[in-house]
Order: C-alpha cells, then structure tokens, then sequence
C-alpha cells in the first residue's frame, strides 16, 4: 500500500511539474511586451482643456482690471489663484488625456548620433497626432499665457521709478526762491539763531525727497566752510539736504548749544533715527552717527527784497548711499 502510494505521489508532482512547463525543455513562458501607444484624444478631453485655458485668460484679465481699478486684496487673491489653478488643471489634463502616451522598452542610444536624431525630431512632430483642434487649443493656450503674463507683469509695473531715480530729482537750481509750507517766500530775517526752518523750491513738487532742505543760522565768525563755499551762507544762514545720508530719515533736530563747556560741541544738526550728527559750520561734515558722508549743502544768496534764493544746486547727492554715490 505505501508503494502504491508513493508511486502515486511521484506521478502528481511529475504531472504539475509537467503543466508548469518545468519539464518542457527548449521552450519559456511566454513574456509580455510591455511596449504600447495610445493615440487619439476625446472630444470631451479637449473641450474641456480649452475651457480651462479660456478661464485661465479671464481669471487673469480679471485680476489686472482688479488691479488698475478696485485693488482689493482679497478680489486679487481669488482671481489670481483661480488663473493658475486652471492653467495647472489645463496642462495635467492636456499630459494626461491629449497628447499620445506610449510606454516603450528600448536600449539607450547613444547621444547624437544622426539617426536617433531624426527619429526624436519625428517624434516630437507626432506629439500632436490624434488632436483635432490644435489650431483651437492652441489660441485658447496663448489667450491664457496672455492672461497670466498680464497678472504676473501689471503689479511690477505698477512699482514705480527707481528709487535711486527719485533720489536725484531736487528741483533746486540757481535763483529758485525758497518757500515755507504754505507757499510764502522765506525771508532772511526768518532764520533766526538757534532755531531752523523747513524750506521747499518755490514752484516745485514738494513731496520729491530732494526738495526740502533745512535753514540755520549761526555766527558768520564761527563758520570753517570750504574755501569754494565760503560765499554760500550769506548773514551765517546754511541751507542743508533735510534728508539723512544714512537711512534717508527726514532730520528735524537741531543742536544749538548755549553753554560751551557743558555742551562741548558746536552747532549740528541731527537725525533722530539713528542720531547721525552733522557739523554745520564745516559743511555739513559727520560729526557723529552711522552716517557715511556729509549732509549735501545747498548755496544761499539774498535777492533785493530780503528773500532767500538758491545760489545753485546741492553739493552733492541726496539721501543714502545704498547705490555707490559718494560725498
């Protein structure tokens, strides 16, 4: 009985070993090409992925016309967010359902040899096969890259002049008069000692950086200006930039010290961001302070009537020296 059994068990596993091609010499399983290419986008597919370009170009007109006329930030938010959110869908939908997906097992060529390059080339040229409305989808896709450049460009534009630009504009020139606040013309007897006054180009923009300057007086005896500038503080009246060489702070502190030796230095103006300190008997010099060069003067003379008019334009450039301008 255990033969027979035995013989029995050794016929079975010769019978799975034969159905299992194990015993079948010369010949494998069969392996499967995994090589495919399918062509042809629906319809469906297509309309939908001009659909999304068409949105895509008016989320982004939408945020420009936003921008120029009722810039609220959460209008600019959504339509912007909504224009890329369609032109991402558009291009994950065009990857995915329009363009022909082909899987392929080959071995690697060898770079630029001529013929692979020609085969790349004609690949790339049927990378449009099976779509029927190029021409459509391609208007749709530049009316949405025509949108989003539009959103991407209009913000960038809308910044302005170039700081270093502004920087440069003063208005000061010989026989400008200098004016108050208001638009009064700034006479000599106004500048008193000790104190200082704000002072604009008469006729000017007020609001550029390089039009206010600064006015005080001290005792003509005292000055040490340049020997070129000696000509410039008619009655001991100095005229500075009022913006800062520093940080380009608006300077509105002046130091008139009553008592020498408790105030050892003399009269400066001063910045009240970073307390920048400028001699204003030697030409507006850096006394003290993180300032890199002098407060820039502007020339004074006093017309027939008293008045204040510029003798010519500031000593040198307004403001900072963020961009490479030295004293």
């Amino acid at each position: 009985m255990s033969a027979f059994l035995r013989a029995l068990w050794r016929g079975i596993v010769l019978l799975f070993a034969w159905r299992g091609g194990w015993l079948r010499k010369g010949r494998r399983p069969h392996e499967s090409d995994p090589s495919q290419r399918t062509v042809g986008a629906s319809a469906r597919a297509e309309r939908a992925v001009v659909l999304l370009l068409l949105g895509c170009a008016a989320a982004g007109m939408c945020f420009t016309l936003l921008f120029i006329l009722e810039p609220q930030t959460q209008l600019l938010g959504v339509s912007l967010g909504a224009a890329l959110a369609m032109l991402a869908a558009a291009l994950m939908l065009s990857s995915k359902l329009l363009v022909p997906q082909e899987t392929k097992v080959e071995e690697r060529p060898l770079p630029g040899e001529p013929q692979e390059v020609s085969a790349a080339a004609q690949e790339l040229r049927s990378g449009a096969e099976g779509i029927t409305r190029r021409r459509l989808i391609g208007a749709a896709a530049l009316a949405g890259g025509t949108g989003v450049t539009a959103a991407a460009v209009v913000p960038i534009v809308a910044l302005g002049p170039r700081i270093d630009s502004l920087m440069r504009q003063s208005g000061w020139h010989r026989g400008r008069r200098l004016v108050d606040d208001l638009g009064r013309p700034v006479l000599a007897a106004d500048v008193r000692t000790g104190s200082f006054l704000t002072a604009f180009p008469e006729g000017a923009d007020k609001e550029q950086l390089g039009a206010p300057v600064v006015l005080v007086r001290v005792n003509p005896a005292l000055l040490r200006l340049p020997p070129r500038r000696r000509g410039w503080a008619p009655q001991g009246i100095l005229a500075y930039s009022k913006i800062c060489t520093h940080a380009g702070c608006a300077i509105s502190l002046f130091r008139s010290p009553l008592n020498k030796p408790t105030a050892p230095g003399g009269p400066a103006l001063v910045c009240p961001c970073h307390y920048s300190t400028f001699d204003v008997l030697d030409g507006g010099s850096v006394e003290f302070g993180p300032a890199g060069r002098p407060l820039p003067q502007l020339p004074l003379t006093v017309d027939g009537e008293g008045a204040l008019r510029a003798g010519g334009r500031l000593s040198g450039p307004i403001g900072p020296s963020w961009w490479g301008d030295s004293a």
